[in-house]
């Protein structure tokens, strides 16, 4: 097996706007360059940006992520929240409701494993 060596200029860029039943405010362009994929399709890593706007989550997957520019506010179902901003870096667990707002424009890199049912 390979080593592979992840960057953004050789990733598969695309964009994508939000479903309207997620959306609770804004209409936020995302972009997301997929760096790598396993075999199974289970673990996943890639760059994401997006611009401002909230929407709904609902976590199946874990994700690690680091914030490279822009700040975020993730706040879970009971009202619980949390700022994140350049520099930071922040695990979503699998089962995390709630929502995601993008105060400024943000980009982060993202590690992701969805175990499945």
């Amino acid at each position: 097996m390979p080593v592979y060596k992840v960057n953004e200029a050789s990733a598969e860029r695309s964009e994508y706007y939000l479903s309207p039943e997620k959306l609770l405010s804004g209409n936020p362009k995302q972009t997301l360059w997929m760096q790598y994929t396993d075999p199974t399709k289970k673990f996943v890593t890639g760059v994401w940006h997006s611009e401002v706007g909230k929407w709904k989550i609902q976590y199946t997957e874990e994700e690690y992520c680091h914030m490279l520019d822009g700040i975020s506010i993730i706040t879970d179902a009971s009202g619980c929240a949390i700022t994140v901003s350049a520099g930071e870096s922040f695990v979503v667990p699998r089962g995390f409701v709630g929502t995601w707002e993008v105060i400024t424009p943000s980009k982060k890199t993202f590690v992701i494993y969805e175990p499945g049912n």
